[in-house]
């Protein structure tokens, strides 16, 4: 199968799964039918799928993987004690876990090619993501407290586990709960790595995309925490935005 082929293929599994998907068509640019898979699959809710289903979206999202690059822990130099900066895409990044900032039903950014980060990391692990964590939160019975931690496989991701986390959200001026919970996350991303013996583990900017959270506090509270419990466990502090890039060398030379 081609890539090309691969997508018409999900395309067309995932819109037969419900009646109302008939009257959509299939677009005939490449870009667009990009768009609609992704958007079916961010949709999709937590449920079991056909083996064939299941190959070729594996097929899928490695050659996808291959052709945007991939990012090796083991290609990159410590800015110091086993800590490391690296500013690009958290998918594509080879190492122990990525840190997942997911919201409090730990099953995926629903909202169609939506930019955030529990957005992406779902649609490239694939719809084996979102079941674990349905049945992990099923098992669990409420939803995942602030702070707390939680490791699932990471299925098409080239790291080797995700860990997800719920960090506080901002709706005025900063408060000490909000800071001690922000904490909390990478205190509980740490453990979480140590007791699986997960040798590196890459932290995205929690909570301050759709959370809010002031940059600056947040790579100072990041920083601290992680200085104090990272043991030896090695820490990529993955950034997007160059404030967040500044920030960390500021905080970490």
């Amino acid at each position: 199968m081609t890539q090309q082929e691969r997508r018409l293929f999900l395309i067309g599994q995932l819109l037969s799964e419900k009646e109302r998907y008939s009257e959509i068509k299939i677009p005939d640019g490449e870009e667009e039918r990009k768009i609609l898979l992704r958007s079916l699959m961010n949709v999709r809710p937590p449920k079991a799928v056909n083996e064939e289903f299941l190959r070729v979206q594996d097929e899928y999202l490695q050659e996808e993987l291959k052709r945007r690059g991939i990012a090796d822990i083991k290609d990159m130099s410590p800015v110091r004690d086993g800590m490391y900066i690296w500013q690009g895409d958290i998918t594509t990044l080879k190492c122990g876990a990525v840190v997942n900032a997911a919201n409090s039903g730990m099953t995926g950014c629903y909202v169609p090619c939506h930019k955030c980060i529990d957005n992406c990391i779902h649609t490239f692990a694939g719809v084996q993501l979102r079941l674990e964590c349905s049945e992990m939160m099923k098992k669990q019975g409420h939803y995942e407290e602030m702070g707390k931690a939680k490791i699932t496989k990471a299925y098409n991701l080239p790291c080797e586990y995700v860990i997800h986390t719920v960090g506080p959200v901002i709706s005025g001026s900063v408060t000490e709960k909000d800071k001690e919970l922000l904490s909390s996350c990478y205190r509980s991303c740490l453990e979480i790595a140590q007791e699986n013996n997960v040798s590196s583990i890459a932290f995205c900017c929690i909570s301050t995309g759709e959370f809010h959270f002031p940059n600056e506090q947040a790579a100072k509270i990041a920083v601290k925490t992680v200085e104090k419990y990272k043991g030896e466990t090695k820490v990529i502090f993955n950034v997007f935005k160059d404030i967040d890039r500044e920030l960390y060398e500021r905080l970490l030379r």
